[in-house]
């Protein structure tokens, strides 16, 4: 077999880091998709694994031998298969088809239930496959789809010729829903069951980003290998940049949807989410940018990223939408820092040493956590936010849950929540929500940078007042 070139203009490749691919660049991707798994299947094959299976591919006609071949879960397969150097379970495609059809487009997919393969996504599968659950999942993809074509045709464009794939998981009680993908299974998303529609055409469009851009990947190297994790606006752990360009590039579908939906309808929850995204998205790809860790390629790629979002940022939207999306930005920051970041043990004891000998405060360095692992966002604040949106007259709505802190501070009222966090502290020194609450509202500069320092001296001296030592390390 002789070697194939995949090649894309500039003015292509500047589109598809926008977020835009045009017909032509996806019948790229999609070529390079297929090379991908002909050339792994090979090396299956000449290694003598699965013959049984090669011998059903090789009875079936052309057609039905390519879809087989670039299906999402046989790249999946055949990459797991080299790997591992057996057949160990074999892609066996069934599941259900749901289709969806507006506006002149069709959404075809299958939901894969029993295929042993669903398990390559890192969730565990879900249980519940019967008839009500498919109807639910048919249902919302109807009108997912109807949304989508009306108001985004082009991603929807994307969607239909990209997405075949979905893989039903099980819910994390910690989120609000998850979902992933695999480098090794172009086409295929795995999703918990989302609440609504627009959960759906979120999480697709979401899911599906990541999978044009490990497209991408395959043809060109964006980032240098091996850098440091750092931070990530959208996952509670450290991520290197590789990672932070994935979630940029994801999210800047995300904030393109959000941005149209606010256009059509002006609802408040869609100002909040695209206020929220277009800051995380721009600032991301300027951290990526001035990070040096991406290649000539990837510094072309995420400039014309930022060059998309960028005019996002100066249109106008609802001040309390505003307000609570730099309230859930900064406060998933601070939970990140308190999270990941602490001070080590001798520079802790030499903040100690230097408070209890009224010097001022020493400048200490912030290292990496040890053992923290993946975590993805999970705040109650941001909870409070949306019911806060969903309830404008009323305000933030508590439960048991909530604390009267968190209540006060997305209310908006910092006086009441500064007091509720330093009497929670009182309480239980250690709680890191009440401490990224604290630098939520708190006037000391220390305290909003790198409250990770400022719990750490408090642990260390626990006579001290915590508001003065925040002022200390503020100076």
């Amino acid at each position: 077999m002789s070697p194939r070139h995949f090649t894309l203009t500039d003015a292509a490749f500047a589109s598809l880091g926008a977020g835009r691919p045009d017909p032509g660049t996806l019948g790229t991707l999609l070529r390079a998709q297929l090379s991908r798994n002909l050339l792994l299947l090979r090396e299956v094959r000449r290694r003598q694994i699965a013959p049984a299976w090669f011998d059903r591919l090789g009875a079936t006609g052309p057609d039905d031998a390519k879809h087989l071949i670039t299906d999402p879960m046989t790249g999946l397969w055949a990459a797991r298969a080299l790997r591992a150097g057996d057949a160990a379970d074999h892609p066996r495609p069934g599941g259900h088809r749901l289709t969806a059809v507006h506006h002149g487009l069709t959404l075809g997919v299958r939901v894969e239930d029993a295929d042993p393969l669903r398990e390559g996504f890192g969730l565990p599968p879900a249980e519940d496959h019967g008839t009500a659950a498919l109807s639910r999942w048919q249902t919302l993809l109807d009108e997912a789809w109807l949304t989508l074509t009306s108001r985004h045709r082009p991603a929807a464009e994307v969607l239909a010729a990209v997405l075949r794939v979905i893989v039903p998981v099980r819910p994390d009680p910690a989120a609000e829903g998850i979902s992933a993908t695999s480098s090794e299974a172009f086409g295929a998303v795995a999703l918990s069951a989302p609440a609504d529609a627009a959960a759906l055409a979120v999480g697709l469009l979401h899911e599906t980003q990541h999978s044009v851009l490990n497209a991408v990947n395959l043809l060109f190297e964006l980032v240098h290998p091996g850098g440091p994790a750092g931070y990530s606006p959208w996952r509670d752990d450290p991520r290197p940049a590789a990672g932070v360009l994935h979630g940029a590039y994801a999210y800047l579908a995300v904030t393109r949807f959000w941005r149209a939906e606010l256009a059509h309808s002006g609802d408040r929850g869609a100002a909040f989410e695209f206020a929220r995204w277009r800051v995380a998205v721009a600032d991301a790809a300027g951290r990526l940018l001035d990070g040096g860790e991406l290649t000539a390629a990837g510094t072309r790629f995420v400039t014309a990223l930022r060059a998309e979002v960028r005019p996002w940022l100066d249109e106008p939207v609802d001040g309390e939408a505003v307000r609570l999306a730099d309230l859930a930005r900064t406060d998933h920051h601070l939970r990140w820092r308190l999270r990941n970041l602490t001070v080590p043990p001798e520079h802790t004891a030499e903040l100690a040493r230097a408070w209890r000998a009224g010097r001022p405060a020493p400048a200490v360095p912030s290292v990496p956590a040890r053992g923290t692992g993946r975590a993805l966002e999970n705040s109650p604040r941001l909870r409070l936010i949306r019911s806060h949106l969903r309830n404008p007259g009323t305000a933030a709505v508590p439960d048991a849950r909530d604390t009267a802190g968190d209540v006060a501070c997305v209310r908006g009222d910092r006086v009441t929540a500064l007091h509720a966090y330093h009497r929670d502290l009182r309480e239980e020194r250690d709680r890191d929500p009440a401490w990224s609450g604290l630098a939520l509202v708190s006037p000391h500069r220390g305290l909003r940078c790198r409250p990770e320092v400022v719990k750490a001296a408090a642990l260390a001296v626990p006579e001290a007042d915590v508001d003065a030592l925040a002022d200390w390390l503020s100076g």
